[in-house]
């Protein structure tokens, strides 16, 4: 047992408390504070989220020792708050709210991002809100009453709110974003034709918002003709779940890719562009497109690069795709099931490779290339799969 001594929402408190009790269990229990709701219990859906000497952090991943001799402020202490009160009223007003599961969570984020980002357009709303996930609204109307709460302040600014921490002028020069919480790789469940073997995540210059998966499967073919196919843009779309191939010149391509994922579609038109080197064998492709439905905006960087292998038999292609998704699909980017998901995607994309350059029928994981729209559900069955036998140690 520990003691600890910290200050709950202006109140000082003292207590005995073993020291893996996290900080919402806490509040909760020990406190009856239940405003701060438990959702995911990993540190990844924000409905948790309180304030700690005036930062955001997630509760239910934060021990309570860790908190001793700081300030706790949880949604029931904003009471007094003229800008807790402006959020919640425009939350409201504009349908930022339906079951109210995330809500604490979501205004007391909300009430940070407008404290740092005064001038924040809609695009800095929701990579601020990526980190908060609600299964309700769609985040249309909690982005629309953040975007008049601060049109609110520049007419009508709030002289004596408590501050939780200054308000600033030049994002640039703000207190750090609230961070998400990147989920640990797992290896990629193996292709079949294609062998596929996941490497080592390697260390990225990641850019902020952004994910990076590295990944690399072998064809056993030479490596100049896995080159030339691999700057054949028909080519290499037909191998590509769901894709369609609008328009391209060789270098510069528009086209559509269209996934359901259980009860959710979306559909991707966008643009990109191939840059390709190829004394080194390498490419990188930038494209980026937005789903008309959801309204969700998706940009992407794929890098592949060539070496040959088994006396120049073979060749590996070793992939790294760096992602970032912005919009109500943002929320579905971050989580480890994704990352294998995709992982999966890229080592069923190397499969569909020999079957073109063979000239023969894809495998039949890969007959889903033929239906216009790419359905998820038995891959994503594949991956939960591939990590239930590796919680228990089975193997195949």
């Amino acid at each position: 047992m520990s003691v600890i001594e910290l200050t709950i929402n202006d109140r000082a408190v003292r207590g005995d408390i073993e020291s893996r009790v996290h900080l919402g269990d806490f509040l909760r229990d020990t406190h009856n504070l239940t405003g701060t709701h438990l959702g995911c219990e990993h540190g990844v859906c924000g409905a948790c989220t309180v304030l700690v000497e005036g930062e955001p952090v997630r509760s239910c991943i934060t021990f309570a020792v860790a908190c001793d001799q700081q300030k706790v402020r949880t949604i029931e202490g904003f009471d007094d708050d003229e800008l807790m009160k402006r959020l919640r009223r425009s939350f409201s007003i504009h349908h930022g709210l339906q079951c109210g599961y995330c809500t604490p969570g979501m205004l007391i984020t909300a009430r940070d991002i407008v404290r740092r980002f005064p001038d924040a357009d809609e695009a800095r709303i929701r990579l601020e809100l990526s980190g908060n996930l609600c299964r309700c609204t769609g985040f249309m109307g909690i982005v629309t009453a953040i975007k008049a709460v601060l049109a609110d302040l520049k007419t009508n600014p709030i002289a004596d709110a408590p501050v939780a921490r200054a308000i600033v002028s030049d994002a640039t020069t703000s207190a750090p974003a609230f961070q998400t919480f990147a989920a640990a790789p797992a290896a990629a469940p193996q292709a079949p034709v294609a062998t596929s073997a996941a490497s080592p995540d390697q260390p990225t210059a990641q850019r902020k918002g952004w994910t990076a998966i590295d990944d690399s499967f072998v064809v056993p073919f030479a490596l100049e003709k896995v080159w030339a196919f691999m700057g054949d843009l028909p080519s290499v779309t037909s191998c590509l779940p769901g894709a369609e191939l609008v328009e391209h010149d060789g270098e510069s391509v528009k086209g559509k890719i269209a996934i359901k994922f259980g009860p959710m579609s979306a559909n991707f038109a966008g643009a990109a562009r191939l840059d390709r080197d190829d004394a080194a064998h390498r490419a990188v492709m930038r494209g980026a497109g937005q789903d008309n439905i959801s309204r969700s905006r998706a940009n992407g960087d794929v890098t592949y690069a060539l070496s040959s292998e088994d006396g120049g038999a073979k060749t590996r292609v070793a992939v790294t795709l760096e992602y970032m998704l912005q919009g109500p699909l943002a929320q579905f980017s971050r989580s480890g099931l994704v990352k294998d998901f995709v992982r999966r995607m890229i080592a069923d994309f190397g499969a569909r490779i020999p079957a073109q350059l063979g000239g023969s029928a894809a495998p039949e994981a890969a007959l889903s290339a033929s239906s216009a729209k790419f359905n998820a559900g038995s891959l994503v069955w594949s991956v939960v799969w591939g990590r239930i036998k590796r919680l228990f140690g089975k193997g195949d």
